[in-house]
């Protein structure tokens, strides 16, 4: 179905500047390189913002690697430990970087007073399920330990991610609540990767989502990348891959969930949204029409206004 005339006018320059490409083992090359250019950029913007960035490492364990962080910290002096917020980047879990959505993270630092604390977490297919969710898991316990180096309120972390980093988000708070790890404040999702199952078609799905910039065919080519070697929709997928397959979603930290109207995961993320509403879970949501998928990765009005009010869920949830 063409649904170019259901897009925001602003967001139409944009779709013109970034081709859609199905994506494939052919393709992640360059589409790596091309994410790796943006996230330079993004980063040398970055250094117009009143923020400290420094590049940290955690060191390696005998059970994980070495992980690389951004850190953003306001340059302002601190008159008490800062909230933390982790930050998990998108890329379709097989590529992508920290930087880039460094500006943002900037913002983020600025506006909330707080120290984001974004890792590289390993890709797929080099590195499958569940490499990226226990880096994500490492690096939360990490900042919890070294609370007091970092300048950090331990008590005070919450969490954010878009895309893939969404859906690792979520997993997060799936694996962190069942391990007994760190108590997390609250998830930011951002237009969340959360359900395998997707990649096939499933009754009563939007007819109008995934014609732009991520695609049934990028979805499914992650998903089998990230599962590897379990089959997508296949009954062996977990949960902390596929968060959309969790039974219990029960004492989870609340959640702010935006996604656009024409965005392929509309779908699952409204599924998601209802069923934690009805498991009990505190929901604020947000569907932005004539929006596709990273629409807020845009010099626009739309991704203005949402990104500002993402900004306010996230002091509320910090308590301020």
């Amino acid at each position: 179905m063409n649904t170019r005339s259901l897009v925001l006018p602003e967001l139409l320059p944009f779709l013109e500047e970034i081709p859609t490409v199905d994506l494939s083992p052919e393709s992640l090359p360059a589409f790596r390189d091309g994410l790796e250019h943006l996230a330079g950029q993004s980063f040398l913007q970055a250094e117009d913002y009143p923020v400290t960035l420094e590049r940290l490492t955690i060191p390696a364990t005998d059970t994980s690697p070495a992980i690389r962080l951004l850190s953003v910290r306001p340059r302002k002096e601190a008159t008490a430990p800062r909230p933390a917020l982790l930050h998990l980047h998108g890329g379709g879990y097989f590529s992508g970087q920290p930087e880039l959505t460094a500006t943002q993270l900037c913002q983020f630092a600025q506006d909330l007073d707080c120290v984001v604390l974004s890792p590289d977490y390993r890709l797929a297919p080099e590195h499958p399920f569940p490499a990226a969710i226990e880096d994500a898991y490492t690096t939360l316990c990490w900042i919890t330990r070294n609370a007091e180096t970092l300048g950090i309120d331990a008590s005070r972390i919450g969490l954010t991610g878009e895309s893939a980093g969404g859906g690792l988000a979520a997993g997060l708070a799936l694996l962190t609540r069942d391990r007994e790890g760190p108590t997390l404040l609250f998830q930011n999702l951002i237009y969340p990767m959360l359900d395998d199952r997707t990649i096939a078609d499933q009754l009563n799905s939007s007819p109008v989502g995934g014609e732009f910039l991520w695609t049934r065919t990028s979805n499914t080519f992650a998903w089998t990348s990230l599962l590897n070697p379990v089959t997508p929709g296949s009954e062996d997928v977990s949960p902390y891959a596929a968060p959309a397959r969790a039974t219990d979603l029960s004492d989870l930290p609340p959640v702010y969930l935006s996604v656009g109207a024409l965005d392929l995961f509309l779908d699952e993320n409204l599924v998601y949204a209802q069923r934690l509403i009805h498991q009990g879970v505190s929901v604020e949501l947000e569907i932005v029409p004539g929006a596709c998928h990273v629409f807020d990765q845009t010099d626009t009005q739309v991704a203005t206004r949402s990104i500002a009010r993402r900004i306010d869920a996230m002091k509320r949830g910090f308590g301020l």
